[in-house]
Protein backbone atom coordinates (compact mmCIF):
# COMPACT_ATOMS: atom_id res chain seq x y z
CA UNK A 1 0.00 0.00 0.00
CA UNK A 2 1.39 3.41 -0.97
CA UNK A 3 1.87 6.02 1.73
CA UNK A 4 0.41 9.44 1.00
CA UNK A 5 1.15 12.76 2.62
CA UNK A 6 -2.24 12.62 4.33
CA UNK A 7 -1.45 9.19 5.87
CA UNK A 8 1.88 10.41 7.21
CA UNK A 9 0.29 13.55 8.71
CA UNK A 10 -2.46 11.53 10.42
CA UNK A 11 0.11 9.08 11.89
CA UNK A 12 2.24 11.93 13.23
CA UNK A 13 -0.80 13.57 14.86
CA UNK A 14 -1.76 10.30 16.60
CA UNK A 15 1.79 9.87 17.97
CA UNK A 16 1.74 13.45 19.22
CA UNK A 17 -1.50 12.78 21.07
CA UNK A 18 -0.09 9.65 22.74
CA UNK A 19 3.29 11.09 23.72
CA UNK A 20 3.76 14.76 22.87
CA UNK A 21 7.43 15.67 22.37
CA UNK A 22 7.37 18.26 25.12
CA UNK A 23 6.23 15.66 27.69
CA UNK A 24 9.03 13.25 26.72
CA UNK A 25 11.56 16.08 26.89
CA UNK A 26 10.31 17.18 30.31
CA UNK A 27 10.57 13.62 31.65
CA UNK A 28 14.17 13.27 30.49
CA UNK A 29 15.03 16.74 31.80
CA UNK A 30 13.55 16.00 35.23
CA UNK A 31 15.68 12.83 35.67
CA UNK A 32 18.52 13.37 38.10
CA UNK A 33 22.02 11.98 37.69
CA UNK A 34 21.25 9.56 40.52
CA UNK A 35 18.21 8.24 38.64
CA UNK A 36 20.20 7.85 35.44
CA UNK A 37 22.99 6.11 37.35
CA UNK A 38 20.47 3.81 39.03
CA UNK A 39 18.97 2.86 35.67
CA UNK A 40 22.42 2.21 34.19
CA UNK A 41 23.42 0.17 37.25
CA UNK A 42 20.25 -1.94 37.02
CA UNK A 43 20.87 -2.58 33.33
CA UNK A 44 24.55 -3.38 33.89
CA UNK A 45 23.63 -5.74 36.74
CA UNK A 46 21.16 -7.59 34.54
CA UNK A 47 23.41 -7.75 31.47
CA UNK A 48 26.52 -8.40 33.58
CA UNK A 49 24.92 -11.52 35.00
CA UNK A 50 24.09 -12.77 31.54
CA UNK A 51 27.60 -11.92 30.34
CA UNK A 52 29.15 -13.78 33.27
CA UNK A 53 26.94 -16.77 32.50
CA UNK A 54 28.01 -16.67 28.85
CA UNK A 55 31.69 -16.66 29.88
CA UNK A 56 31.14 -19.63 32.20
CA UNK A 57 29.33 -21.54 29.42
CA UNK A 58 32.17 -20.75 27.01
CA UNK A 59 34.78 -22.13 29.43
CA UNK A 60 32.71 -25.26 30.14
CA UNK A 61 32.07 -25.91 26.45
CA UNK A 62 35.77 -25.58 25.60
CA UNK A 63 36.66 -28.04 28.37
CA UNK A 64 33.96 -30.49 27.24
CA UNK A 65 35.06 -30.25 23.59
CA UNK A 66 38.67 -31.09 24.52
CA UNK A 67 37.54 -34.04 26.66
CA UNK A 68 35.30 -35.41 23.90
CA UNK A 69 38.05 -35.10 21.27
CA UNK A 70 40.53 -36.92 23.51
CA UNK A 71 37.98 -39.62 24.32
CA UNK A 72 37.20 -40.16 20.64
CA UNK A 73 40.91 -40.41 19.82
CA UNK A 74 41.52 -43.03 22.54
CA UNK A 75 38.49 -45.11 21.52
CA UNK A 76 39.46 -45.06 17.84
CA UNK A 77 43.06 -45.98 18.64
CA UNK A 78 41.78 -49.05 20.52
CA UNK A 79 39.67 -50.01 17.49
CA UNK A 80 42.66 -49.33 15.19
CA UNK A 81 40.76 -46.65 13.28
CA UNK A 82 43.63 -44.17 13.24
CA UNK A 83 42.51 -42.74 9.89
CA UNK A 84 39.26 -41.51 11.46
CA UNK A 85 40.88 -39.68 14.37
CA UNK A 86 41.77 -36.28 12.79
CA UNK A 87 38.65 -36.28 10.58
CA UNK A 88 36.21 -37.05 13.41
CA UNK A 89 37.90 -34.70 15.88
CA UNK A 90 37.63 -31.77 13.47
CA UNK A 91 34.01 -32.59 12.61
CA UNK A 92 32.94 -32.89 16.27
CA UNK A 93 34.82 -29.70 17.16
CA UNK A 94 33.02 -27.70 14.46
CA UNK A 95 29.57 -29.02 15.47
CA UNK A 96 30.09 -28.36 19.20
CA UNK A 97 31.48 -24.88 18.60
CA UNK A 98 28.40 -23.97 16.54
CA UNK A 99 26.18 -25.28 19.37
CA UNK A 100 28.20 -23.23 21.87
CA UNK A 101 27.63 -20.04 19.86
CA UNK A 102 23.85 -20.56 19.86
CA UNK A 103 23.79 -21.26 23.61
CA UNK A 104 25.79 -18.10 24.36
CA UNK A 105 23.48 -16.03 22.14
CA UNK A 106 20.47 -17.42 24.01
CA UNK A 107 22.03 -16.64 27.42
CA UNK A 108 22.77 -13.06 26.38
CA UNK A 109 19.09 -12.64 25.56
CA UNK A 110 19.63 -11.99 21.89
CA UNK A 111 16.80 -13.07 19.58
CA UNK A 112 17.95 -16.38 18.11
CA UNK A 113 15.50 -16.49 15.21
CA UNK A 114 17.26 -13.63 13.47
CA UNK A 115 20.61 -15.36 13.97
CA UNK A 116 19.21 -18.62 12.58
CA UNK A 117 18.07 -16.78 9.46
CA UNK A 118 21.44 -15.04 9.25
CA UNK A 119 23.32 -18.33 9.60
CA UNK A 120 21.08 -19.96 6.99
CA UNK A 121 21.70 -17.16 4.51
CA UNK A 122 25.41 -17.19 5.26
CA UNK A 123 25.46 -20.98 4.91
CA UNK A 124 23.92 -20.80 1.44
CA UNK A 125 26.36 -18.09 0.35
CA UNK A 126 29.36 -19.90 1.80
CA UNK A 127 28.17 -23.19 0.31
CA UNK A 128 28.03 -21.66 -3.17
CA UNK A 129 31.43 -20.02 -2.71
CA UNK A 130 33.05 -23.15 -1.28
CA UNK A 131 31.46 -25.79 -3.49
CA UNK A 132 34.91 -27.27 -4.11
CA UNK A 133 35.57 -27.49 -0.39
CA UNK A 134 32.23 -29.22 0.19
CA UNK A 135 33.12 -31.66 -2.58
CA UNK A 136 36.41 -32.37 -0.82
CA UNK A 137 34.55 -32.88 2.46
CA UNK A 138 32.19 -35.38 0.79
CA UNK A 139 35.22 -37.08 -0.75
CA UNK A 140 36.80 -37.42 2.69
CA UNK A 141 33.64 -39.10 3.99
CA UNK A 142 33.68 -41.51 1.03
CA UNK A 143 37.32 -42.38 1.67
CA UNK A 144 36.66 -43.10 5.34
CA UNK A 145 33.58 -45.20 4.56
CA UNK A 146 34.96 -47.32 1.70
CA UNK A 147 38.61 -47.26 2.86
CA UNK A 148 40.53 -47.54 -0.44
CA UNK A 149 43.60 -46.83 1.69
CA UNK A 150 44.56 -46.29 5.32
CA UNK A 151 47.23 -44.40 7.19
CA UNK A 152 50.59 -46.05 6.54
CA UNK A 153 49.67 -47.38 3.08
CA UNK A 154 51.88 -46.55 0.10
CA UNK A 155 49.62 -45.31 -2.70
CA UNK A 156 49.79 -43.67 -6.10
CA UNK A 157 47.06 -41.22 -7.15
CA UNK A 158 46.70 -38.03 -9.17
CA UNK A 159 50.20 -38.56 -10.54
CA UNK A 160 51.72 -38.58 -7.04
CA UNK A 161 53.01 -41.45 -4.89
CA UNK A 162 53.82 -41.65 -1.19
CA UNK A 163 52.92 -43.01 2.22
CA UNK A 164 49.60 -41.84 3.66
CA UNK A 165 50.32 -39.83 6.82
CA UNK A 166 46.87 -38.34 7.54
CA UNK A 167 43.31 -38.20 6.18
CA UNK A 168 41.83 -34.79 7.01
CA UNK A 169 38.42 -33.22 6.36
CA UNK A 170 39.30 -31.81 2.94
CA UNK A 171 42.61 -33.40 1.95
CA UNK A 172 44.91 -36.37 2.39
CA UNK A 173 48.59 -35.95 3.26
CA UNK A 174 51.26 -38.09 1.56
CA UNK A 175 54.95 -38.32 2.44
CA UNK A 176 57.14 -39.18 -0.54
CA UNK A 177 60.26 -41.40 -0.29
CA UNK A 178 62.43 -38.27 -0.64
CA UNK A 179 60.60 -36.66 2.33
CA UNK A 180 58.29 -34.27 0.49
CA UNK A 181 54.82 -33.59 1.89
CA UNK A 182 51.98 -33.67 -0.65
CA UNK A 183 48.39 -32.53 0.00
CA UNK A 184 45.83 -34.22 -2.26
CA UNK A 185 42.22 -32.89 -2.30
CA UNK A 186 39.80 -35.60 -1.19
CA UNK A 187 37.25 -34.73 -3.89
CA UNK A 188 39.43 -35.65 -6.86
CA UNK A 189 41.11 -38.41 -4.84
CA UNK A 190 37.83 -40.19 -4.11
CA UNK A 191 36.71 -40.10 -7.76
CA UNK A 192 40.07 -40.83 -9.39
CA UNK A 193 42.20 -43.94 -9.85
CA UNK A 194 44.12 -45.04 -6.75
CA UNK A 195 46.85 -47.68 -6.75
CA UNK A 196 47.38 -49.10 -3.26
CA UNK A 197 50.71 -50.94 -3.10
CA UNK A 198 50.25 -51.92 0.55
CA UNK A 199 46.78 -53.48 0.50
CA UNK A 200 47.82 -57.01 -0.53
CA UNK A 201 50.03 -59.24 1.60
CA UNK A 202 52.16 -60.36 -1.37
CA UNK A 203 53.60 -58.61 -4.43
CA UNK A 204 55.31 -59.93 -7.52
CA UNK A 205 58.76 -58.62 -8.40
CA UNK A 206 59.62 -58.46 -12.12
CA UNK A 207 63.12 -58.21 -13.58
CA UNK A 208 64.50 -58.12 -17.11
CA UNK A 209 68.13 -59.21 -17.61
CA UNK A 210 70.02 -59.19 -20.91
CA UNK A 211 72.82 -61.48 -22.13
CA UNK A 212 74.71 -61.60 -25.41
CA UNK A 213 73.61 -63.86 -28.24
CA UNK A 214 76.80 -65.87 -27.93
CA UNK A 215 76.31 -66.61 -24.20
CA UNK A 216 74.84 -69.81 -22.76
CA UNK A 217 71.15 -69.15 -22.17
CA UNK A 218 70.64 -72.28 -20.01
CA UNK A 219 73.61 -71.32 -17.85
CA UNK A 220 72.11 -67.88 -17.25
CA UNK A 221 68.77 -69.45 -16.27
CA UNK A 222 70.52 -71.79 -13.82
CA UNK A 223 72.40 -68.89 -12.20
CA UNK A 224 69.18 -66.91 -11.74
CA UNK A 225 67.26 -69.90 -10.35
CA UNK A 226 70.03 -70.65 -7.85
CA UNK A 227 70.12 -67.04 -6.64
CA UNK A 228 66.35 -66.72 -6.27
CA UNK A 229 66.11 -70.15 -4.64
CA UNK A 230 68.69 -69.24 -1.99
CA UNK A 231 66.86 -66.07 -0.91
CA UNK A 232 64.43 -66.90 1.91
CA UNK A 233 62.38 -63.77 1.17
CA UNK A 234 61.40 -65.13 -2.24
CA UNK A 235 58.34 -67.36 -1.83
CA UNK A 236 56.92 -70.39 -3.62
CA UNK A 237 53.36 -69.19 -2.97
CA UNK A 238 51.23 -67.86 -4.63
CA UNK A 239 53.63 -69.15 -7.34
CA UNK A 240 57.20 -70.38 -7.62
CA UNK A 241 59.82 -68.10 -9.23
CA UNK A 242 59.61 -68.03 -13.02
CA UNK A 243 62.57 -67.60 -15.40
CA UNK A 244 61.99 -67.47 -19.17
CA UNK A 245 63.09 -65.95 -22.45
CA UNK A 246 61.21 -62.69 -22.79
CA UNK A 247 62.33 -61.56 -26.24
CA UNK A 248 65.20 -61.53 -28.70
CA UNK A 249 66.19 -57.90 -28.98
CA UNK A 250 68.48 -56.29 -31.54
CA UNK A 251 71.64 -56.67 -29.46
CA UNK A 252 70.72 -59.13 -26.71
CA UNK A 253 68.57 -61.93 -25.39
CA UNK A 254 66.21 -60.61 -22.69
CA UNK A 255 65.43 -62.93 -19.78
CA UNK A 256 62.36 -62.23 -17.65
CA UNK A 257 62.29 -63.18 -13.96
CA UNK A 258 59.15 -63.11 -11.80
CA UNK A 259 59.09 -63.90 -8.10
CA UNK A 260 56.63 -63.39 -5.24
CA UNK A 261 57.63 -61.71 -1.97
CA UNK A 262 55.88 -60.20 1.02
CA UNK A 263 54.91 -56.61 0.34
CA UNK A 264 57.29 -55.06 2.94
CA UNK A 265 60.23 -56.93 1.31
CA UNK A 266 59.49 -55.76 -2.24
CA UNK A 267 62.05 -53.01 -2.74
CA UNK A 268 64.84 -54.66 -0.75
CA UNK A 269 64.55 -57.84 -2.82
CA UNK A 270 64.28 -55.88 -6.07
CA UNK A 271 67.46 -53.84 -5.60
CA UNK A 272 69.55 -56.51 -3.89
CA UNK A 273 68.74 -59.15 -6.51
CA UNK A 274 69.61 -56.69 -9.28
CA UNK A 275 73.06 -56.20 -7.79
CA UNK A 276 73.60 -59.88 -7.00
CA UNK A 277 72.69 -61.12 -10.50
CA UNK A 278 74.88 -58.47 -12.12
CA UNK A 279 77.94 -59.49 -10.08
CA UNK A 280 77.29 -63.22 -10.55
CA UNK A 281 76.93 -62.80 -14.32
CA UNK A 282 80.32 -61.09 -14.33
CA UNK A 283 81.87 -63.94 -12.34
CA UNK A 284 80.35 -66.63 -14.60
CA UNK A 285 81.44 -64.92 -17.80
CA UNK A 286 77.95 -63.94 -18.85
CA UNK A 287 78.15 -60.61 -20.58
CA UNK A 288 75.55 -57.88 -20.37
CA UNK A 289 75.79 -56.44 -23.89
CA UNK A 290 75.81 -52.80 -24.87
CA UNK A 291 73.57 -51.62 -27.72
CA UNK A 292 75.25 -52.48 -31.02
CA UNK A 293 74.79 -51.02 -34.48
CA UNK A 294 76.36 -52.52 -37.59
CA UNK A 295 77.25 -50.03 -40.33
CA UNK A 296 77.86 -51.30 -43.89
CA UNK A 297 79.80 -49.01 -46.21
CA UNK A 298 79.36 -49.56 -49.92
CA UNK A 299 82.36 -48.77 -52.09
Amino acid sequence: MLLTTQNITESANKLSEIAPPEIIFDQIKNLSLADIGQQLFTWALSFGGRLLGAIVVFIIFRWVIKRIKRGLARRMEKKQNSALIPFTRNLVSIALNILMIFVIIWILGIETSSFVALFASAGIAIGMALSGTLQNFAGGVMILVFKPFQIGDYIEAQGKAGTVKAILITNTILLTPDNQTIYLPNGSLSTGIITNYSRQEFRRVDWNFSISYGDDFDKAKTVIRDLTGNDSRILNEPAAPFVGLHKMADSSIVIVVRAWVRTPDYWDVFFQMNELIYKTFEEKGLRIPLPQLDVHIKQ
